[in-house]
């Protein structure tokens, strides 16, 4: 994502809903259950899974709602229906969510459905499989009762032709990749994920990041914890991100310690001088509602929700900050 929107998040309308919404606070570190925490300021997407979960609602169900919101949000040009496209003009979309007992579904290259996370928990659901892409996922969408519409928004077409008069190809940080990764811990003690994006704006034409790859953009386990994972995706499943962190925690480290341990593969891979044009960020939940945030960059944000506190947390901790 590009600087101005990640302004545009933290001083627009997003954030006027946060400032009604809560206070903002600096890296608390709650602890607990039920919890929701979400990538960027989703105030929004936490509120709808922290509905479901203080009626005794399943995670699962509350990390699907909670993404769909984003999905149809037209102040979120990242992800769902107002997407940016990609180099050939095309919204191709991804998505996957995940529970406790590692039950997992997945979609990615999507066209002309906008609740793309829905239709990975259909997949989860209704198949013996994790992952259906393209034309199959689009017809196993419209199998099971998804409307199929027209998703290209005019903001993004008009986008996609001013990008056409330069047509840089720079996919590494300048370019929108703000997916949003939801994890809830419900008053059961389950723990589920989802993530869901467009992915880079103006990628290369079947290009799919980590966000639809479990074990990369999102990972559970209900005897451990969660993490899903944020910014470009190649670097996330170069390192298996997600499931890294887990894997880290399962070994004892806090998921803050794990987070941390995750970006600093992702600078040693790249090396610093690359690593600090790279926007990464990890986000992680212990199964006993311990939180864990690091990025490479001081401009990864997000969004927590428990019985006493709910806010956004502006600046993360980060390597280069």
């Amino acid at each position: 994502m590009n600087s101005s929107r990640r302004k545009f998040l933290l001083t627009g309308s997003s954030l006027a809903a946060a400032l009604h919404f809560s206070k903002l606070f600096a890296n608390p570190v709650p602890a607990g259950k039920p919890i929701v925490i979400s990538t960027w300021p989703n105030v929004e997407a936490n509120k709808a899974a922290w509905a479901i979960l203080t009626n005794n609602g399943r995670a699962l169900d509350a990390v699907e709602a909670g993404a769909r919101i984003p999905e149809d949000d037209p102040n979120n040009n990242s992800v769902g229906h107002y997407g940016l496209p990609d180099r050939d003009g095309k919204l191709t979309l991804d998505a996957c969510i995940m529970d406790e007992k590692g039950n997992c579904g997945s979609v990615a290259f999507v066209q002309d459905y906008m609740h793309v996370i829905s239709i990975a928990r259909a997949v989860m659901e209704k198949t013996p499989h994790v992952m259906l892409v393209g034309a199959g996922a689009e017809k196993f969408a419209r199998d099971n009762g998804f409307k199929k519409e027209k998703l290209l928004t005019k903001f993004a077409e008009a986008s996609y032709k001013e990008w056409l008069k330069k047509s840089k190809y720079s996919p590494d940080t300048k370019l929108n990749h703000d997916t949003i990764g939801i994890i809830a811990l419900d008053t059961n003690g389950a723990l589920s994920g989802a993530c869901t994006t467009s992915g880079m704006a103006y990628k290369m034409h079947g290009r799919v990041g980590d966000s639809p790859i479990i074990g990369a953009g999102l990972f559970v386990d209900g005897e451990v914890g969660a993490a899903t994972a944020t910014g470009v995706g190649e670097e996330m499943i170069r390192i298996a991100g997600s499931h890294t962190i887990v894997e880290l925690m399962r070994q004892g480290r806090s998921p803050q310690e794990a987070c941390e341990e995750a970006i600093k593969r992702v600078i040693h891979k790249n090396g610093e001088a690359r690593a600090k044009e790279l926007s990464v960020a990890f986000l992680a939940l212990s199964n006993n509602g311990e939180l864990g945030a690091y990025s490479t960059v001081d401009d990864f944000s997000y969004t927590i929700s428990t019985a006493d506190q709910q806010h956004v947390v502006v600046k993360s901790k980060s390597f280069f900050s």
